[in-house]
């Protein structure tokens, strides 16, 4: 397996696949870089470099009890795309990871990013403030950790059904898609997922948005029962410069997998246009 070593001694595992067009993958919580198979295969198979982490405490990169916030997020991603020594890339985030794609160019800059894709992402920000009245209330996150510390595993297998809208009328139900989420998640660190609620429900990630300027694409379901759309991807596709945004009926939390199809089609426009 493979890995890079960061500043602070945390082991990330990657994946890096191919050659040609990098690009780069970031999941989101509490998963690993297997939840992008339906696009690393597909990518791949169409020519490009297709590249993916499980980020600190998540999947198989170390259990550090430390670090675990968007900061050292998007330093440990900056840190491979230095490792791999990446030009041109294509960053694609989903949920978490969106929020991370557009850390990373908020912090880092974008001299080593050619486009970006933001798919469901938490971004601009999932908590309700003052100033950001169309969030969620702390009392949804707060309910999040209670359930996690009480029975992380019935609760992630309960997670999975408004995740994939599998709780919808009529929604054909897949086991199997059911069994990959539950199997990233338990494979990761409790503590790193319970603090991670935090960095994905409470960071702003307003001034990364007005610092992207790369193409980008925002890609959200208007059934997200997880992000709702709302105060996410319609205000992310605001606040980006030029940025393009497809909104898909119906399509829950984790189209990736329960419509790849269509993601995967409209990702390869995009990253040829």
């Amino acid at each position: 397996m493979s890995f890079i070593t960061t500043k602070d001694g945390v082991q990330i595992f990657y994946k890096d696949w191919g050659s040609g067009t990098p690009i780069v993958f970031s999941h989101g919580w509490p998963l690993s870089a297997d939840d992008w198979d339906g696009q690393m295969l597909f990518f791949l198979q169409q020519g490009f470099r297709v590249i993916a982490h499980d980020r600190r405490g998540h999947g198989r990169s170390s259990q550090t009890a430390e670090g675990h916030d968007m900061d050292h997020y998007v330093d440990d991603l900056a840190a491979l795309t230095e490792a791999l020594d990446l030009k041109g890339a294509i960053h694609v985030g989903h949920s978490t990871g969106g929020g991370e794609v557009a850390h990373y160019i908020g912090r880092h800059g974008s001299k080593r990013v050619a486009k970006a894709v933001l798919i469901s992402a938490v971004a601009p920000l999932m908590l309700k403030t003052a100033g950001n009245p169309g969030g969620l209330p702390i009392d949804i996150f707060d309910g999040l950790r209670s359930q996690l510390a009480a029975n992380r595993p019935q609760f992630y297998q309960d997670l999975t059904m408004p995740f994939y809208g599998f709780n919808r009328p009529g929604a054909k139900i897949s086991e199997g898609i059911r069994q990959h989420w539950w199997l990233q998640g338990m494979m990761g660190s409790i503590q790193a997922h319970y603090e991670g609620i935090k960095a994905f429900s409470e960071t702003d990630f307003t001034e990364d948005l007005k610092k992207i300027d790369v193409p980008t694409l925002v890609m959200h379901g208007d059934d997200d029962q997880i992000v709702p759309i709302a105060a996410a991807g319609l205000m992310s596709a605001k606040i980006v410069k030029g940025a393009q945004l497809k909104v898909y009926p119906g399509y829950p939390h984790g189209m990736c997998a329960t419509q790849a199809d269509q993601i995967n089609a409209d990702l390869l426009a995009f990253f040829k246009s």
